[in-house]
């Protein structure tokens, strides 16, 4: 005989499914309290880049929704001024960042991967990820030190006869970009070798053994074993720097700059703190955070689709 069918009981409705899972609901109502409070009551705030925003004594809520609205003016405004001077900027000190500071974690956490002495991979991997849990502030004050014009670096470049006089570094725009780059990848590139740590610690260390017996070399068994089994883990942080490229830095960029070089140094996150919060045009800024948000969701959602059809190793 034919075994009958296993008969699913009576779906309850919803109001006793609820109250059957009230106490994991209890504990989900802090989170959830925090994520509309902290994460999203305070994106109200983007309608400013669409009105004449002052702020009065009649509060918050009274003189936003009191506010004229403007439409697209500001962001034309933007469009018509500093657009291509902040873009240039920005996606210099991005792509720069980008050229070094992504395969600079990689490289670390390869080579730590092949160090046999223990002591030394220890010494290595702490020293190259302590400058990330230093502050920008003391981080800006090593950079400004050091290459200054009685900094380390003019001494060193005048002992092996490079130049002759003290350069300027902090005086001349185009090389603030290089310094902001090199500060960047210095400050991340150790903490950031840990994600790639972890994915070779993850790989079967028999293809390695296999691959020795074989006679593959060192190189050859970090080319054919230890990349491809990393791909996945280097997309995704890929498009997460894709998507992050407008963001360039706030601190360093703040810290480090200074008004001769303001024409090179200014990128999206100093402006708009600059208009919106020091010049009190605080919907100007707003625009120019808001700008800088899309172009941003944009960045990511064209990597990810670049990625997922290159390899299947999308972030979503």
């Amino acid at each position: 005989m034919a075994k009958s069918a296993a008969v699913k009981p009576p779906k309850k409705p919803l109001k006793n499914r609820l109250w059957d899972q009230r106490y994991l609901f209890l504990l989900m109502l802090p989170a959830v309290v925090w994520v509309v409070f902290i994460c999203y009551a305070p994106m109200t705030g983007l309608y400013m880049a669409f009105t004449n925003y002052s702020p009065t004594t009649e509060g918050y809520f009274h003189d936003l929704l009191g506010a004229p609205f403007v439409g697209l003016d500001w962001f034309e405004y933007f469009f018509q001024n500093d657009f291509v001077m902040i873009m240039r900027n920005t996606l210099a000190t991005s792509l720069l960042t980008l050229l070094f500071s992504f395969p600079a974690p990689i490289l670390i956490a390869i080579f730590l991967n092949e160090v046999r002495s223990m002591r030394m991979k220890k010494f290595v991997q702490t020293a190259s990820y302590l400058p990330y849990f230093i502050s920008w502030v003391i981080a800006a004050n090593i950079f400004l030190t050091f290459l200054s014009g009685d900094g380390v670096v003019n001494d060193i470049l005048q002992f092996f006869h490079f130049t002759d006089e003290d350069i300027l570094f902090f005086q001349k725009g185009p090389y603030f970009w290089w310094i902001i780059a090199i500060a960047n990848t210095w400050k991340v590139m150790g903490y950031n070798a840990i994600i790639y740590l972890a994915a070779i610690s993850g790989i079967d260390q028999e293809q390695y053994e296999a691959a020795e017996v074989d006679g593959a070399n060192r190189v050859q068994r970090i080319l054919h074993i230890t990349l491809p089994a990393i791909r996945p883990t280097i997309c995704i942080l890929l498009i997460l720097a894709v998507g992050g490229i407008l963001n360039t830095g706030f601190e360093q960029q703040l810290l480090m700059q200074n008004d001769s070089i303001l024409n090179y140094s200014d990128v999206l996150d100093t402006y708009a703190y600059r208009y919106g919060m020091k010049n009190g045009m605080y919907s100007y800024g707003t625009a120019v955070g808001l700008f800088k948000s899309i172009v941003s969701f944009i960045l990511v959602l064209s990597a990810n689709g670049i990625t997922k059809k290159l390899n299947d190793s999308a972030l979503f």
